[in-house]
């Protein structure tokens, strides 16, 4: 028998996990536009030979003078500066085996990227560079001080006047955006397939939770039929679905079936008042 469960039983279940971070958001023509049919330069317009490295201003500039989208890459200073800088750690471009979150900006500017004059630059460097001739795509690294960084970033895109989109691997950043930042423009980021592969791989037999959330029979092939077949597998998985129209499982599962009969905004506003 399937448990159709309501909005008090769920918040037992989902208030452990980040259903709300999931949630989709309308994006108008307008926002989506300026990302569409353009070529964006990844760090910037840098060059092999690295004479303009990544992440720089030089390539920055070279990427809006040429007419390219771009993408960046944001993380937080010791003394809560943002910076533009992709990797964790200084070593590969810098050749310092530090954390970028372990050096204040005054000594992040004594390094060179790549052996160039090109120092990391300042976010508001950045936006002042681009001045809104590009459609910006601004990863914000996950780190010590996510919160912070979201909140800083957000300050400063305030301010900018251009077409931004705002992403992240870490769901919780989307989700402060979402929540905080509705008007903007966010992506969540995934890793590649083989690695979702390999979490089943090495998961066999153990405690797996799989959620649906608002997908219903939208393409069902690739994320319902999986997941029902994947807990049939696993005597230990538990299937959990939140859709207003096509809350169930498939036979055989029903007693490790959670279903939630709802719109998945609502049950995110409840649980954030819960």
């Amino acid at each position: 028998m399937k448990k159709k469960l309501h909005y008090a039983g769920a918040a037992v279940l989902l208030a452990s996990v980040p259903l709300f971070m999931l949630a989709p958001g309308r994006v108008t023509k307008r926002q989506r536009a300026p990302f569409q049919n353009v070529n964006f330069a990844h760090r910037g317009l840098h060059s092999r030979d690295k004479s303009v490295p990544e992440n720089s201003l030089e390539a920055f500039e070279l990427a809006s003078r040429a007419g390219y989208g771009i993408e960046l890459d944001v993380q937080l200073s010791k003394d809560g500066q943002v910076v533009v800088f992709h990797d964790d750690d200084l070593k590969r471009v810098c050749g310092v085996d530090c954390r970028v979150d372990e050096k204040t900006y005054a000594e992040l500017t004594e390094l060179r990227l790549c052996g160039t004059e090109y120092t990391v630059p300042l976010f508001t460097e950045v936006l002042a560079t681009v001045r809104g001739r590009s459609p910006l795509i601004v990863e914000l690294k996950r780190g010590r001080r996510n919160i912070e960084l979201c909140e800083k970033t957000y300050a400063l895109l305030a301010e900018y006047r251009g077409d931004v989109c705002i992403e992240s691997f870490d769901p919780f950043i989307v989700a402060w955006f979402r929540f905080h930042a509705p008007e903007l423009l966010r992506g969540q980021l995934a890793m590649p397939a083989e690695r979702y592969e390999n979490f089943l791989r090495t998961r066999g037999g153990q405690r797996v939770l799989f959620m649906e959330l608002g997908v219903g029979y939208n393409t069902p092939v690739i994320i319902k039929y999986p997941f029902w077949h994947m807990t049939a597998k696993n005597l230990n998985a538990v299937y959990a679905c939140v859709n207003l129209d096509g809350a169930d499982s498939m036979r055989g599962i029903e007693e490790r079936s959670i279903l939630i009969e709802a719109d998945i905004g609502d049950v995110v506003r409840r649980l954030r008042e819960a």
